[in-house]
């Protein structure tokens, strides 16, 4: 891998219900997904600008995609401030399991919550 490359390319969040799982994401974050079936698998993206090299994810509902609260976790943008997507989480069908924590002045804050479908799921931003 060469060092200016992302080492995350591409996530995918299991779901069970899509549209319950569009709504809690839409809600908690304040954004649109675009929604399309490929390949066999519903799915919903997250906004991104495929010109600026970020990573882009979405919503995946298929036979292979199972919602889980033990594995790898991604961490998703909750820049400025992750208190405001943390807010909204609980409301939106999902459950904080741990709340926003200092992790250095350096890196920033995280948080952890279960998301509507019950996967584990993170958030970091600098306040």
């Amino acid at each position: 891998m060469k060092s200016t490359e992302n080492a995350l390319n591409w996530f995918e969040i299991a779901v069970n219900d899509m549209n319950r799982a569009k709504k809690f994401y839409e809600t908690v974050f304040d954004i649109e997904m675009t929604q399309q079936e490929m390949g066999g698998m519903q799915m919903a993206f997250f906004p991104t600008d495929d010109t600026s090299g970020k990573v882009g994810g979405g919503l995946v509902k298929s036979d292979m995609h199972t919602p889980v609260a033990e594995g790898a976790i991604i961490y998703l943008n909750g820049n400025p401030d992750l208190a405001l997507a943390l807010g909204k989480i609980e409301r939106a069908g999902g459950k904080v399991v741990m709340p926003k924590t200092l992790i250095s002045d350096a890196i920033g804050y995280m948080a952890f919550f279960i998301d509507s479908e019950g996967n584990k799921v993170a958030l970091h931003s600098g306040q």
